[in-house]
């Protein structure tokens, strides 16, 4: 080290915060460190030429006259209101955003020769209070939004601030760093000054300052277009990087209303060819996006829409869909006492007649039309459609109000209505929304497996972004393939709309990501109140959130008070129906928790919520199911088992054995049991080990019974030795129906549930050991590859291991604490530490007994 030269050694001093400890390790090294270029030179390289000056005057100790002319013969940059600033800092004779000690440790002739210095660059250097340059920028910002007569900072004023005194912020902690694009939107003209400053403006500030431009003056209702338009252009000029974006022209279409002097500026430049756009574009997919939301509900929203139609008409049928939503939600259209006159005179103006058989169907299937009895009037008396027709839409109105989960109110007034609808409604969806094994993705396609969602059932608050979005930017008009590429619906009409998003919160964009910007639903002066809302070091940001903002329920894809289908789905039909079961199997994969504590509670709340009787049929199918998607199952399915629900592979086993309605319930279900699920028992015993089912007592021939007279009695008759007989003989009677019951030993479902779960578990457990070692021969590497178990296999684990321990409770329960464990467990099962554990308790207690 003590051989390094100069350079070298100065090198190093640039690339630590603090070099003073080097300083002191050598001799030379701190000769080297007295030399005022170097400390000056250290600064400028460290720090820059902008904020070298700014943290040169906070080291005061290693401050000299020498190093300061060197620093601003170098380049360091020195505006008057840095002088200013530094000046009443030292004098304590203003408060400014610097709290630390600063230019205070600088001794008093070194800040009289910088004050000497600094104040020969500049003609005058007010030093008064509020006389500074950064308090006529910042009154200069706080006037903006007055009328010009109104402003006592005049542009001349701020031109010299900048231009002739070289004024800028000198330090990122200043707080007029960040209000400085918001000068450049007020006055474009200021950019060249600021600029030749050192000011760099970066892209991610061009929707603010445009915003800026085009917002709303509270205490200025003149015409203000044409300071809009030469803010732009001149904007424009300085900088061809400063462009009006789609997001902000979309945000100033939603104030077409309230803020008439920028929408008339962002027509004009839309006729002068001096956007990057096309304006009637960005207005027909901003009309597009409110399809599927709730703020199509709003007056506001309504009169906006309607005039961005009257100014830039299109043809799209997305757009023409929302446009006959306007009518016919505003005014409670479909609830006056003439609907259809009311109807045809809020369509008329738009344009919107005559009315086809497919808008009737659009505009029932919407999540916020609820009320159907109007539109079929319309159709009757403007359309002329017969009751065959009437029928057919009503029809295919139902089937699709299946996939859309708020539309429960809907379903429930058109099966109260028409109740041919009950049957057809259970059909379809039976035959449309059936789920196999089949139909899932393959197992070794992780991604395709997480990303797949059943269309019905789906959940409102964790339904995935693309389905969002494809409800919020397509609209109603495309496919929804499962994960697999196929369609799982058969009716190829019904999949070529979806209505799958439409209960989620709807993502307000397209799927636009250019630099042109995306388009949301915000107006102007929210997002403008987002950004100064937002904290002050991540401000400007270049992606804003469509949740950060007040209007957040208007983006939901869901009516405020709505009935979920699933739960009418329950209340309407049997628990032990196919249609039940077919949206309890499409619950189950998307893990709609709400739903699947509806399925699984009583509708009669004097109903215990234990007894299983009356809840929808939990199924092995349903394991399989998550077992092939690599989802772990809802508490609710396990809760379900614990509370004692009955086993059954899949619903086919109760749905085909239903008893007659004169049988009694418990006695053919028995019965049905014992001749059906044998067979399928067996077929699965040969991966779970030898099978336990056992003949049922009732099956097996009764053994004849002893005759009286061969036992002999020694009874005295008519004395007390006859009670004390008979109290035997009842005792003697419990003690052998105990040993009878012990004997007996009927499986239970929880230990039918246990014995499949754990072979579903050992399955489970052979493809994670398949997966390992194709991944540790495709990538050999040194020691063991970890690969990470599927959720389902996790919770599957955890969970099996608390059916076993309550199973092995119960047995101990109804057979005495000497109840033998059944043993479930198979080569594969990778439950390996419980089963060690419990034959280790089981043999201590064997021996201490």
């Amino acid at each position: 080290m003590q051989r390094l030269c100069d350079e070298v050694i100065e090198l190093i001093f640039y690339e630590l915060d603090d070099p003073t400890a080097l300083t002191l390790t050598s001799k030379h090294f701190h000769n080297v460190s007295q030399d005022p270029y170097v400390r000056a030179h250290y600064f400028l390289n460290r720090y820059g030429r902008m904020d070298a000056m700014f943290w040169a005057l906070g080291r005061g100790k290693i401050m000299s006259d020498k190093v300061i002319d060197i620093l601003i013969s170098s380049g360091a940059y020195v505006s008057r209101y840095l002088v200013q600033v530094a000046i009443h800092h030292y004098f304590r004779s203003a408060n400014h955003f610097i709290k630390t000690a600063w230019v205070r440790n600088m001794s008093i002739p070194v800040f009289a020769h910088f004050m000497k210095v600094a104040c020969g660059l500049f003609d005058e250097v007010p030093l008064g209070k509020n006389e500074d340059d950064g308090y006529f920028f910042a009154v200069f910002l706080k006037e903006s939004r007055l009328p010009p007569d109104m402003k006592s900072t005049k542009w001349e004023t701020v031109r010299d601030i900048f231009g002739k005194y070289k004024f800028i912020p000198f330090s990122m902690k200043d707080p007029l760093m960040v209000q400085l694009p918001i000068a450049l939107a007020i006055e474009p003209r200021l950019l060249p000054y600021a600029e030749a400053n050192g000011f760099h403006m970066d892209t991610k500030y061009r929707d603010f300052v445009f915003r800026k431009m085009f917002e709303k003056m509270a205490l200025n209702n003149g015409e203000r277009s044409d300071d809009i338009l030469r803010n732009v252009r001149e904007l424009r000029r300085l900088d061809a990087r400063m462009f009006l974006s789609r997001t902000v022209a979309a945000e100033i279409c939603m104030e077409s209303k309230s803020n008439e002097s920028a929408y008339r500026a962002l027509k004009i430049l839309d006729r002068t060819k001096e956007l990057l756009f096309d304006l009637s574009t960005v207005v027909a997919e901003l009309i597009k996006l409110f399809v599927n939301t709730r703020s199509i509900t709003s007056a506001y929203t309504i009169n906006v829409l309607r005039h961005l139609y009257a100014d830039f008409p299109s043809t799209d049928p997305t757009v023409r869909i929302v446009m006959l939503l306007t009518a016919c939600l505003s005014d409670n259209v479909l609830v006056q006492p003439n609907p259809s006159g009311t109807l045809k005179s809020k369509l008329e103006p738009l344009g919107l007649l005559p009315l086809t058989r497919k808008d009737i169907v659009d505009i029932l299937t919407n999540p916020f039309v609820e009320k159907h009895s109007a539109l079929v009037d319309f159709a009757k008396d403007e359309m002329n459609l017969s009751s065959s027709d009437i029928k057919d839409i009503l029809q295919e109105v139902a089937v699709k109000c299946l996939k859309i989960g708020s539309k429960g109110k809907t379903l429930k007034k058109l099966v109260d209505c028409h109740p041919y609808l009950h049957a057809v409604l259970q059909e379809n969806a039976v035959q449309c929304y059936a789920i196999n094994l089949d139909d899932l993705p393959s197992y070794d396609d992780e991604e395709a497996c997480a990303t797949y969602e059943a269309p019905l059932c789906r959940d409102f608050n964790t339904s995935s972004k693309a389905t969002r979005n494809s409800s919020g930017a397509a609209g109603l008009h495309s496919a929804e393939p499962n994960a697999s590429g196929d369609a799982i619906a058969t009716d190829g009409r019904e999949m070529d709309e979806d209505e799958s998003g439409n209960e989620g919160p709807v993502q307000a964009e397209t799927g636009n990501t250019s630099e042109l910007g995306i388009i949301g639903q915000d107006t102007l002066s929210s997002m403008i109140r987002q950004d100064e809302m937002a904290p002050t070091r991540s401000r400007r940001r270049s992606f804003y959130f469509s949740y950060f903002g007040s209007d957040t329920t208007g983006k939901l894809g869901y009516p405020t008070d709505f009935i979920p289908v699933g739960r009418w789905v329950k209340e309407r039909y049997p628990v032990r129906s196919a249609m039940a079961a077919t949206f309890l199997t499409h619950a189950v994969i998307n893990n709609n928790t709400t739903l699947l504590h509806v399925f699984f509670t009583c509708n009669t709340p004097s109903t215990n919520y234990v007894s299983t009787s009356q809840h929808v049929p939990v199924t092995l199918k349903h394991f399989r199911l998550l077992a092939r998607l690599g989802k772990a199952p809802n508490w609710c399915l396990y809760h379900e088992i614990e509370n004692g629900a009955e086993f059954y592979f899949s619903e086919e086993d109760y749905l085909s054995k239903q008893p007659p309605a004169t049988e009694p319930k418990r006695c053919s279900k028995v019965k049905v049991k014992s001749k059906e699920t044998s067979p399928t028992i067996s077929r699965l015993s040969t991966q779970a080990g030898p099978s336990k089912v056992q003949v049922s007592p009732r099956a097996t021939k009764r053994r004849p019974r002893r005759s009286a007279a061969a036992v002999m009695s020694y009874v005295i008759p008519d004395s007390d030795d006859e009670a004390i007989v008979e109290d035997d003989d009842e005792n003697a009677v419990v003690v052998l129906m105990t040993m009878q019951a012990k004997k007996r030993k009927v499986e239970s479902n929880l230990q039918r549930w246990v014995k499949h779960l754990s072979v579903l578990l050992a399955e489970e457990q052979k493809k994670y050991k398949e997966k390992r070692k194709r991944l540790e021969k495709s990538a050999p590497s040194e020691g063991r590859r970890r690969v990470a178990k599927s959720e389902f296999h996790k919770s599957l684990m955890v969970n099996l291991r608390s059916l076993r321990k309550l199973d092995l409770d119960k047995r101990k329960q109804l057979y005495g604490p000497d109840a033998a464990e059944d043993d479930y467990f198979t080569e594969d099962d990778g439950d390996d530490e419980y089963r060690e554990r419990t034959t280790r308790a089981n043999k201590r207690r064997r021996v201490t007994t």
